[in-house]
């Protein structure tokens, strides 16, 4: 008795589902080796770096004469006000940017879409062009000098663009009849922003503030080209101050001969993704507790 046609899958059919096994065993092995070279080399850095942390370790100041007495207050410090000053910097104007062009830019013009397409681009520009950019401006143009309100100047054009993109996927999720009920009920369209907009939008807004604030603390290229050095060996007390910042004082220790300095720079490396971890868990729980709202 011969088997019914239907119970027999034809030839293509067979063939697209091994391809498709193919490609969803080539896409877990790269997956794998992602996972494995990162595991490794976050590895490598507990095991060299974990029995340096302490509190002694943040607190006490770089050092090239006493590697086993260095620590990175200085640059931790710097670090800080780098972020701190580039959220004051580019909060207010991200924010009113991303406002105009989500709701107040009714038609959709050339030169609203020429400013929303180079909005987008910019997101992807490598820093080095936004340290150029810093240098060209604030140091040479203007004449602020390499100090830390121009690292922290050039750090708010870089994460500019994330911040008006983030607000403006906050500002789009909110739903129309938010904005439709209040005008009904006799509101201004600034009234509507301010009241009924903007406090839902705000879980989303923080989203991108966080994640700005991340990237800022993790950044090198710009603030070397703007003038960063890498060794500084007491807090910067004003903003025109010469600093450093966690990267390149890690950067400075793995370009020293002494393993003690390396032991250093994994320690440093520790804490510095110890912060990005607690910025970014704060970005995820915010947005969790956003999609949980509805």
């Amino acid at each position: 008795m011969s088997t019914p046609a239907f119970l027999n899958p034809p030839a293509h059919t067979q063939k697209r589902k091994r391809r498709n096994l193919i490609f969803q065993s080539i896409c877990l092995f790269a997956a794998f080796i992602a996972v494995a070279i990162l595991c490794t080399l976050i590895y490598k850095v507990v095991v060299d770096g974990v029995g340096r942390v302490s509190l002694d370790f943040i607190k006490a100041n770089p050092s090239q004469m006493f590697p086993d007495k260095a620590g990175i207050w200085s640059p931790l410090v710097g670090s800080m006000y780098i972020m701190a000053l580039t959220i004051i910097f580019v909060v207010p104007v991200g924010v009113a940017a991303a406002i105009y062009l989500e709701e107040f830019t009714y038609r959709k013009n050339r030169l609203v879409r020429f400013i929303q397409v180079n909005i987008s681009n910019l997101a992807g520009v490598p820093s080095i062009v936004f340290g150029m950019l810093g240098l060209s401006l604030f140091v040479t143009i203007i004449g602020l000098g390499k100090s830390i309100l121009t690292g922290a100047l050039t750090m708010s054009i870089l994460v500019l663009p994330m911040v008006i993109l983030v607000t403006q996927e906050a500002l789009k999720a909110v739903p129309k009849s938010y904005r439709e009920a209040s005008l009904a009920l006799g509101s201004t369209q600034w009234q509507t922003i301010r009241r009924a907009v903007i406090p839902r939008a705000i879980p989303g807004i923080l989203t991108g503030i966080i994640l700005a604030a991340s990237r800022a603390i993790g950044e090198t290229a710009p603030l070397i080209v703007v003038g960063a050095v890498g060794l500084v060996t007491f807090p910067p007390d004003s903003l025109d101050d010469r600093y450093t910042v966690l990267p390149l004082q890690i950067l400075d220790w793995i370009g020293q001969p002494k393993e003690e300095f390396r032991i250093a720079a994994a320690a440093a490396i520790l804490v510095l993704m110890g912060l990005l971890i607690v910025l970014n868990s704060l970005a995820i729980i915010i947005r969790a507790r956003q999609q949980a709202k509805g």
